[in-house]
C-alpha cells in the first residue's frame, strides 16, 4: 500500500520511511507543506500521515485544502499538537485519526491499516480467496492452513489484489501502488512477480485480461476456473 508522508523533522521522517517500509508499505516522504499539498493529486496514496508544525505551508490549512478539492484518501494527523483543542480541530478539518508524539510505529501501522481497510470496507484485518489467507499486520500467507514462503514484495502484490477483488489493474496502476518515486522498475517486474505468485499459490490466483491489465482470479483449490475469457500467463 502506498503511503504519502509529511514530516519535517528528518529522524522522524526517515524513522517512518524505514520502517513502514519493512512493513510492507510504499512511503513517498516530502518535508513541507507546500510540496505535501501537490504531491496527494499526483499519484495513487491509499492513506496520508501529516505533520501539522510544517514550513511553508501548516498542515491543516494543507488538510482544509485537500478536502476543498474532493481528495478522499484517509489522514492519519502525526504531531506533537496533542491537546484536546488540537485534535477536535484536526478532526473537524477531515482527518480521519490523529495520533500524538512521541509515538509507536506498529501503532502507526495498525492505524494506517485501519484506515485502509475502512476506505475500501473491509472490517476484517485478514484478507481471504477461498483457502489462502492474507494477515496484512503479520505480513503472513497461509493456504488450507499451511504457510505459504513468499518474498516482500509478493505480499504486496497479492494483499493490492485481494484489496481490489473485483476490480482489473492495469500495469500502470500495480507500479503505481507498489513503487515510490524514488523506485526503478524494470521493464518485466510485475510480470516476474505474478508468475511467482502462480506458481505458489497456483495458476488461478492472478488472471491476466488482455489489453486491460490483471485481476484477482480464484483459489485454485476451491475448484475455480481462474475466470472465463482470461488469457493466463
Amino acid at each position: 500500500m502506498r503511503i504519502l508522508l509529511i514530516e519535517d523533522d528528518a529522524a522522524i521522517g526517515d524513522g517512518l520511511r524505514a520502517g513502514l517500509s519493512r512493513l510492507g508499505f510504499t512511503v513517498d516522504w516530502f518535508t513541507d507543506g507546500q510540496t505535501g499539498l501537490a504531491a496527494l493529486p499526483a499519484a495513487s496514496y491509499d492513506a496520508v500521515v501529516l505533520d501539522l508544525g510544517l514550513p511553508r505551508r501548516d498542515g491543516l490549512d494543507v488538510l482544509a485544502q485537500w478536502r476543498r478539492q474532493g481528495c478522499p484518501e484517509p489522514v492519519l494527523i502525526l504531531t506533537a499538537r496533542d491537546t484536546l483543542d488540537d485534535r477536535l480541530q484536526g478532526l473537524d478539518s477531515g482527518a480521519d485519526d490523529y495520533l500524538g508524539k512521541p509515538f509507536a510505529l506498529a501503532e502507526v501501522a495498525a492505524r494506517l491499516r485501519a484506515l485502509i481497510r475502512r476506505r475500501h470496507g473491509k472490517a476484517a484485518p485478514v484478507l481471504t480467496l477461498g483457502s489462502i489467507a492474507l494477515d496484512p499486520a503479520a505480513r503472513t500467507v497461509t493456504r488450507g492452513g499451511q504457510p505459504v514462503d513468499l518474498t516482500a514484495r509478493e505480499v504486496e502484490l497479492l494483499e493490492l489484489f485481494m484489496s481490489a477483488k473485483g476490480r482489473t489493474l492495469p500495469r500502470a496502476a500495480i507500479e503505481e501502488k507498489l513503487y515510490g518515486w524514488d523506485d526503478e522498475v524494470g521493464s518485466n517486474t510485475i510480470e516476474v512477480t505474478i508468475h511467482r505468485l502462480r506458481r505458489k499459490l497456483g495458476s488461478e490466483v492472478i488472471r491476466t485480461l488482455r489489453g486491460a491489465g490483471y485481476a484477482l482470479g480464484t483459489d485454485g483449490a476451491d475448484g475455480g476456473d481462474g475466470g472465463s475469457g482470461a488469457e493466463q500467463s
